[in-house]
């Protein structure tokens, strides 16, 4: 049980540090201005959007610990239904990128529309394909492949039946 905790919570840091670095990137690439206040953008959804803007850094700190704690969430989850679903054994790339796929739909559509940011339709296919890639590698990949590394799923075993 312990060498599971350390697994999921070292898989977690490693893509919530990923999918951050990723967020501030692209928010950097598609704007050309650093985006000093995404992570006060984070804590938004749960104090609200000015309110968190007006605190300033605690609310940052607060948006940093809502990001860690739901790639914690997404990565704990999905070593906790690994073994109980055989089709997940199938390809761990395949399976990652769509796990990505399936993070960013219920986050989109499930999460982000019960707390206070404002909302939007941001499917767009060909700039949510990009991002699902993306996603996939920066956070999917990862939480499966070390999921089947745990699990000691082989690397050259391609028929989820045997398992």
């Amino acid at each position: 049980m312990r060498n599971l905790l350390k697994t999921i919570l070292l898989t977690g840091l490693f893509v919530g540090t990923t999918d951050i670095l990723l967020a501030f990137v692209s928010s950097y690439a598609s704007s050309g201005n650093f985006p000093e206040k995404m992570l006060n953008r984070i804590a938004g959804a749960a104090i609200g959007l000015e309110r968190s803007l007006e605190i300033g850094t605690p609310a940052a700190f607060l948006g940093l610990f809502f990001h860690y704690f739901i790639a914690m969430s997404w990565t704990a989850f999905f070593f906790v239904i690994f073994p109980k679903l055989n089709f997940l054994r199938f390809n761990k790339y395949l399976v990652g990128m769509l796990y990505a796929v399936f993070i960013n739909l219920v986050m989109t559509y499930v999460i982000l529309p019960m707390t206070t940011l404002p909302g939007g339709n941001p499917f767009i296919l060909p700039r949510a394909f990009v991002g699902w890639v993306l996603l996939g590698v920066v956070l999917g990949i990862p939480i499966v492949y070390n999921t089947y590394k745990y699990y000691g799923v082989p690397d050259d075993e391609p028929d989820a039946a045997k398992y």
